[in-house]
């Protein structure tokens, strides 16, 4: 069985422009998620964010090329004090604008005023239903404003998209989140397992869930699909670790999606900074339309000439674009290695590897090493 796959067989063609501009406003958070997808030195970078202005001269830049949604996320956008503003610009230039929070900040007032500023979707994260796990999964005591929140949005007729990260510790609880999501009226659910990079990598071995987790929980969340119809609409994505075959990861190196990270630094994704090797150019030297076009790092792994084997005459290789090059480059030390998670990988062993670790019968549990400034400057030491 190939769990999951239906929802990653969809392939968007951006006819050579970024429909996605991913807008990481800030990494300042108030949550410590032992997942976080921000690079594990983020503190080096948080005295340097772009300001107001430069945010709105970004989103000139991407209408410009035709970018056509928004997706305002961190850490936690609401720590911006200008992100009502950065909302308003990107409405009245035509994208369509999506929130991505944890809630924390987003009280009702704010509510309102990215209502009034033409605010058009939320995603707001929430990592269980049971107020204790979802307490600890995030170093805060934040579960109950999270589904006051979640009630608010409904309440200003707002989208509800609720997006679960899902671990060992909580994918045993699926039908009571999918009966928690059903309740607060979520319009959509990404029921998303974790993927593991920067913190998540960190702590994989505390959070990947084993095979058979993952198959009941798929069983649920079909069970509810048919029962919901189209009450709520679920997305369902396993953990690379558990497919036969890597996704193709943003639809390719440079080919949608746009990230612009608190500095300035531009990518073809969130996580691609982990790639040291890669000088990664930056909106504060150049256009957007310069970097995307035109810069080394956004034409390094377009196309296929990249490949080695045996992604270069691998039948699947217009499919999977050779998985995720961050991916690759973690695991193995090399970017252009086929992405391990692929059965056909040379390296596949070292997925499989860290499958039996994780699940190893009488391993000594971990403490998750959660994201926090200090544990960042311990890591570096």
């Amino acid at each position: 069985m190939v769990i999951g796959k239906e929802e990653t067989e969809v392939r968007l063609d951006g006819q050579g422009i970024p429909l996605w501009l991913c807008m990481e406003v800030t990494y300042r958070c108030p949550l410590q998620c032992p997942w976080c997808n921000n690079p594990l030195d983020y503190d080096t970078y948080r005295k340097h964010e772009l300001s107001t202005d430069e945010w709105f001269r970004v989103l000139r830049e991407g209408r410009e090329m035709g970018a056509l949604q928004i997706g305002l996320t961190g850490g936690e956008p609401m720590m911006r004090d200008d992100i009502v503003e950065i909302t308003a610009e990107a409405g009245r230039l035509g994208y369509y604008t999506n929130l991505i929070t944890g809630g924390i900040g987003l009280t009702k007032d704010k509510l309102e005023a990215l209502k009034e500023a033409g605010l058009n979707q939320i995603q707001l994260s929430i990592q269980s239903c049971d107020p204790a796990i979802t307490n600890k999964l995030i170093g805060a005591d934040a579960h109950d404003k999270k589904m006051q929140v979640a009630r608010d949005i409904k309440a200003l007729d707002f989208p509800l998209s609720l997006n679960v990260p899902v671990c060992r510790e909580s994918i045993d609880q699926t039908k009571e989140i999918l009966d928690m999501c059903e309740e607060v009226e979520a319009d959509y659910l990404e029921y998303v397992q974790i993927q593991y990079y920067n913190w998540a990598l960190h702590n994989r071995d505390e959070l990947l869930p084993t095979k058979e987790q993952v198959k009941r929980s798929e069983q649920l969340v079909n069970e509810a699909r048919e029962r919901l119809g189209k009450k709520m609409t679920i997305y369902f994505v396993v953990p690379d670790y558990h497919d036969k075959f890597p996704k193709a990861c943003m639809n390719g190196w440079g080919a949608i999606h746009l990230t612009i990270a608190p500095d300035g630094t531009a990518m073809p994704c969130q996580e691609a900074r982990a790639i040291k090797e890669i000088d990664f150019p930056s909106v504060r030297d150049h256009d957007l339309s310069w970097i995307w076009h035109e810069s080394p790092a956004f034409n390094l792994y377009r196309g296929d000439d990249w490949m080695k084997e045996p992604c270069r005459s691998c039948d699947d290789k217009e499919k999977d674009v050779g998985g995720c090059r961050c991916q690759a480059y973690l695991l193995t030390g090399d970017a252009t290695n086929t992405d391990p998670v692929c059965y056909k990988s040379p390296h596949h062993h070292i997925v499989e590897e860290a499958i039996t670790e994780a699940s190893r019968p009488g391993r000594n549990t971990l403490p998750y090493v959660m994201r926090s400034v200090q544990s960042a400057a311990s890591m570096r030491e």
